[in-house]
């Protein structure tokens, strides 16, 4: 019951990244989002969920993970009423970004409270491995769940269904769940400050380039302020006594590799589910429910994958997973690029996407024993803060990668196709477009297209990286397997 409460509680904070996805393009005709900008409202969520999870985790080891784990569900919860309340975009964005908060607080004291819960072995393998196939197939079931919200209801049901299970696990958790120990310490909140901006600025830099270019003034001003900020949250980290970011935590290759894969994979991930949302609703014209279903077999794969992850780790290792996990995650991604607007779904959808998550199914076990393996008890927190953290800010800054290659690859596809337009259009149409300078279907379907398929080419490049880190950069000790066994093996360091 613990595991199922915990479990729980990270399938909605994940969820909730994806379930809006499935909404998407009722939100953007609801309250005025451009294209470009509509990723906002992924990254508003994303950007304080990752930038914040450092200090969540820390709040946990400090105050006692349990009441932390509470008081983080239940500003979720806040956030998401006022979320599906929201009147424009400003709003919306507002309470996105609260939402981010309460899933930083409760995800990381989650993954450390299964750390504490659960032996370590076969015990404790089994509760990350549900809890990782969790993390990876919850933005697919939240894909389902939003189609079939926005389908029956409407846009806003996809953040008030976040309310009645938010309070039930609220309910739960004093009964299933014990208290953990309290270590002394201080919160980094200038630590905090300082990366959660300076990551907010960098991603803005690079929605703001799809739209007015690298030499924009704000655009420049937004990456120089990014790289200001986040040279201070490092001299911080090395001066704080009580830093958010243990910087000796890199000193580790294994674990310092892990981050990077993390970091490379979440940008893939985020631009998978956002790009190919926009892509079946779009151009193959699928209702909500029907490109909700779409995904479900994404759930299905990704937890095939990390149960196969799960039952060989102790005999092979870690290892072998992530490089072939990486592989199949790029193969999936490149066949993904060939994708136009004669595509069907069985054709051209569901084989890459297969391919994908089950590569996506085994990297995420495996990535989740490597960062917490040899971890003392009292910075359990913080490693697993910082494994979300690489997660969601690499999924937030690859998202805004991958949308900036999507808006210059569109924007020149759309010089192409205004000629073949102004030839084949009838008067009511042109002065439309002269009026919106948006084009209708279906010169619009291939605009879409080439940039989704420009998007995916940079998504798989984001893998092979990963791919090169784990064959590089990870090793595997005796040691490791020992405790992945269920044997001593040596101490924390």
């Amino acid at each position: 019951m613990a595991l199922f409460v915990l479990a729980s509680c990270q399938l909605m904070v994940v969820l909730d990244i994806t379930i809006v996805n499935i909404a998407l393009p009722h939100i953007q005709s609801s309250l005025d989002f451009s294209t470009t900008s509509l990723s906002w409202v992924v990254s508003a969520y994303t950007l304080t969920f990752g930038g914040l999870l450092l200090l969540g985790g820390r709040a946990g080891d400090i105050l006692g993970r349990r009441r932390v784990f509470i008081f983080g569900v239940l500003l979720f919860v806040l956030a998401s009423l006022l979320g599906g309340f929201a009147q424009n975009s400003g709003q919306l964005l507002g309470a996105r970004a609260l939402q981010g908060v309460g899933g930083a607080i409760a995800s990381p004291t989650a993954l450390a409270l299964i750390s504490t819960t659960f032996r370590e072995g076969p015990e404790r393998n089994r509760a990350f491995g549900v809890f990782a196939a969790v993390s990876a197939g919850g933005g697919a079931i939240g894909l389902l769940a939003g189609g079939m919200l926005v389908e029956w209801l409407n846009w806003r049901w996809v953040l008030f269904v976040n309310v009645p299970i938010g309070l039930l696990i609220v309910l739960a958790t004093p009964k299933w769940i014990r208290e953990s120990e309290r270590h002394p310490g201080r919160f980094d909140l200038s630590g905090a400050l300082t990366s959660t901006a300076g990551m907010v600025l960098l991603v803005y830099g690079f929605i703001r380039a799809a739209d007015d270019g690298w030499r924009d003034a704000l655009t420049l001003a937004s990456f120089a302020g990014a790289v200001v900020l986040l040279a201070a949250f490092i001299l911080i980290e090395r001066r704080s006594r009580q830093p958010i970011t243990p910087l000796h935590m890199f000193a580790d290759r294994n674990r310092a590799g892990t981050y990077g894969i993390m970091l490379c994979l979440a940008a893939a991930i985020f631009g998978m589910f956002f790009f190919l949302t926009l892509f079946v609703q779009n151009v193959l014209e699928f209702s909500p429910i029907e490109a909700g279903l779409a995904f479900l077999p994404v759930s299905a794969v990704i937890a095939i994958g990390a149960g196969l992850a799960s039952r060989f780790l102790p005999v092979y290792g870690p290892k072998p997973f992530m490089v072939l996990g990486a592989i199949l995650a790029a193969t999936g991604l490149a066949w993904l690029t060939l994708t136009d607007v004669h595509s069907t779904y069985a054709g051209s959808v569901l084989g890459p996407m297969l391919v994908f998550s089950l590569g996506m199914g085994m990297e995420f076990v495996s990535l989740t024993l490597m960062a917490l393996s040899n971890v003392p008890t009292p910075e359990t927190g913080a490693a697993s803060g910082l494994l979300n953290a690489t997660q969601q800010v690499g999924g937030s800054l690859g998202l805004s990668i991958l949308v900036t290659m999507y808006g210059t690859a569109s924007a020149n596809e759309t010089e192409k196709q205004i000629p073949a337009f102004r030839r084949q259009a009838a008067p009511d149409e042109l002065l439309r477009f002269e009026r919106t300078k948006q084009l209708p279907k279906p010169w619009s379907d291939e605009i879409l297209t080439a940039g989704v398929s420009a998007a995916f080419i940079m998504a798989a490049v984001f893998t092979v990286v990963a791919a090169l880190i784990a064959l590089i950069v990870i090793q595997v000790r005796p040691s490791d397997l020992e405790r992945l066994k269920g044997g001593a093996g040596p101490g924390p360091m």
